[in-house]
């Protein structure tokens, strides 16, 4: 455990700069007099590092001094932020850097850590796409990606879903998001910041024009703002339904005892929600809208004509 702790030290005043040894003691969760312990164990293994005292003391790297994880390259630091992601980082065209970073980590991680990641690695699987939809064919996410490190704008030629099919525009490329093992990149452009998913984009045309992101512009605020707006937008509705403690289990619902529960649950039309509800079969009652409650009866009588005849 002193091992891990100690690169952990040293890569908190890597990162952080100065810091005081309460500052340190909170982080690593240990003693004020475990840290001195530790300090001096850095400072005899020769490691560049001074304390002061004072309100502006504490301890500190010599100015200039990095550790060294066995020369990473741009690319390979890159893929490493990808390395829960092997799929994510392969379509970006980062596989074999990613591969070559987490040999480069492994060996520069004392034995001790180097047998917990494997451990990590040998237990715990991120799969990001989800069960029922295939991941999207992204022919061009290498070229987004390459425009996105460039903070370079480009032309992308882009399949809607409504006419005309086929557009043109010019976009600035902020930021790429995996979701659900679909690509999504978010860009600005006339009307301003836009979503276009990556396996709708026929081809993208690079430019010289170099970009500034927007002030304050966040890209994981954005997305969480962006979703928002699209589950607004997705239930415009609401239906009145009855429950069986079943139904409720299945909707995610408290059931309200041992008999129906009735709850409001939001609808994005009612094509959508007869198809949803029967899924429920006779676990769920609609009571409203009218419209719904019928279509799902017409249903039912078009079930026991098809299943007695």
């Amino acid at each position: 455990m002193r091992a891990s702790r100690l690169v952990t030290l040293l890569l908190l005043l890597q990162n952080r700069g100065r810091m005081t040894a309460r500052q340190l003691a909170d982080a690593l969760e240990v003693s004020v007099r475990t840290v001195y312990r530790d300090v001096e164990a850095l400072g005899a293994a020769g490691i560049p590092l001074y304390g002061a005292a004072g309100h502006a003391g504490g301890y500190r790297l010599v100015d200039g001094y990095r550790t060294r994880l066995t020369g990473l390259t741009v690319d390979e630091a890159q893929a490493a932020f990808l390395v829960a992601l092997p799929g994510a980082a392969a379509e970006l065209g980062l596989g074999e850097a990613l591969a070559t970073a987490r040999l480069k980590l492994r060996a520069a991680l004392p034995a001790e850590l180097r047998e917990h990641a494997e451990r990590i690695q040998e237990r715990f699987l991120l799969d990001a796409p989800g069960w029922y939809g295939d991941a999207d064919r992204v022919p061009h996410l290498a070229a987004v990606a390459a425009a996105v490190w460039a903070r370079r704008a480009a032309v992308l030629r882009y399949r809607r879903w409504r006419a005309p099919e086929e557009t043109e525009r010019r976009v600035e490329p902020y930021g790429l998001v995996l979701k659900a093992g679909r690509w999504y990149l978010v860009a600005g452009g006339p009307s301003g910041i836009r979503t276009y998913r990556v396996g709708q984009i026929l081809g993208i045309r690079p430019l010289e024009e170099e970009f500034a992101l927007p002030d304050g512009f966040d890209l994981a605020g954005y997305w969480n703002a962006y979703l928002a707006d699209f589950r607004a937008r997705l239930h415009t509705a609401d239906a009145l339904v009855r429950l069986t403690p079943e139904g409720a289990r299945r909707l995610g619902v408290t059931p309200g005892g041992d008999g129906w529960t009735e709850v409001r649950v939001p609808i994005e039309s009612i094509d959508h929600a007869h198809r949803d509800f029967l899924r429920l079969g006779a676990d769920v009652e609609v009571l409203a809208p009218a419209e719904l409650r019928n279509r799902m009866a017409e249903t039912a009588r078009t079930l026991v004509t098809r299943y007695e005849g």
